[in-house]
């Protein structure tokens, strides 16, 4: 489940920001899993709902979010990568300096840090910047500037972007990783923003039937609307991969730059679904409803991430299927509400 990477110094030390989070706890567990304790760990730990995500974890150190910098002028402390998955992540949260504070502003801070202390990067970009993909999904640079997406949240993530892609001052090694839509064990904490298998499965086991979303597009059918559905346990995996590459010497810095983290492979609501049904072993039981007025004209009814990029960079491992990475879900985690 944990790609398995050797560190040459098992010393190095990893700052990981969002580390109560979904995607930062499941990292940190396989940092643990492979043997790696030495992760100073940074989040917003006043919520209460995430600290399960970090029962039995191990790491060297725990810094409120707010007081990192004050923290890293006042200990100077040694750190060999910077891995900055934390950020407002919700979708449905319209006030953009909310997003500007913690998704732009923080992570310019953060870039600098790296930059001065000859620090590597890396950092969680999204498919929101795709906007409604009418450039593609293309990790390519040239069409940052002209990405359109659909919320302030990926409005703020391209921003971000675009600024990295313009500074002249950068981290020796860096990358920004656009996550498509990924699902997976510790999330329970994210309520209307956790994935669809999440909320499936949790309907599934109420009422014995799902609601999706109708289509409110002549070409697309109900539930038919197309995502790309990433396992976390794969985005982890590259991100270990990533790491390794980085503290072990073999990343080269025209690797730099924006990477799509998807499958590669869209496939339906009613699929997805149908995989949280099957490994239930119940009858599949759909039914559509209005997509909410206020998220309806911001609405994605495809994304695909290409990733030919991060192939060439030199990731060529597999990826969960929808119905493997559900699967594994449903059994090992959702029906036990075991954390991972």
């Amino acid at each position: 489940r944990c790609f398995k990477f050797i560190i040459m110094n098992t010393e190095k030390k990893i700052l990981l920001t969002g580390a109560a989070g979904f995607i930062g706890s499941y990292i940190l567990g396989c940092l643990n899993r492979s043997g790696y304790e030495q992760v100073i760990i940074v989040d917003d730990f006043t919520d209460e709902e995430k600290w399960w995500n970090l029962d039995e974890k191990k790491y060297l150190k725990k810094i409120e979010r707010s007081q990192l910098f004050d923290w890293l002028q006042d200990s100077q402390p040694t750190i060999d990568l910077v891995l900055h998955l934390g950020a407002r992540t919700d979708t449905t949260e319209f006030d953009y300096a909310v997003h500007e504070k913690w998704n732009v502003s923080y992570s310019k801070e953060i870039w600098n840090f790296c930059y001065q202390k000859n620090i590597p990067l890396i950092y969680a970009s999204s498919a929101a910047t795709y906007g409604a993909g009418e450039f593609g999904y293309i990790d390519s640079h040239e069409i940052i500037h002209q990405l359109q997406p659909l919320n302030p949240y990926g409005v703020s993530k391209n921003e971000f972007d675009k600024w990295a892609l313009q500074q002249k001052q950068q981290p020796p090694f860096w990358t920004g990783l656009k996550f498509f839509n990924v699902y997976g064990p510790n999330e329970y904490h994210k309520g209307r923003m956790a994935s669809m298998v999440f909320h499936g499965y949790h309907q599934i086991k109420k009422t014995g039937s799902v609601k999706l979303f109708k289509s409110h597009r002549p070409d697309f059918e109900n539930g038919g609307q197309l995502r790309d559905f990433i396992y976390v346990a794969d985005i982890a995996k590259v991100c270990l991969w990533m790491i390794a590459e980085m503290l072990n010497a073999k990343w080269e810095a025209n690797k730099n730059g924006l990477y799509n983290l998807g499958t590669g492979k869209a496939r339906s609501f009613n699929e997805l679904l149908s995989a949280v049904f099957n490994s239930m072993q119940l009858p599949v039981h759909i039914e559509y409803i209005d997509t909410p007025a206020d998220i309806r004209d911001k609405y994605q009814y495809f994304t695909e991430a290409n990733m030919h990029k991060l192939q060439i960079a030199g990731y060529t491992d597999p990826f969960y299927s929808v119905e493997a990475g559900v699967h594994d879900y449903v059994s090992n985690y959702l029906s036990t509400k075991k954390y991972f």
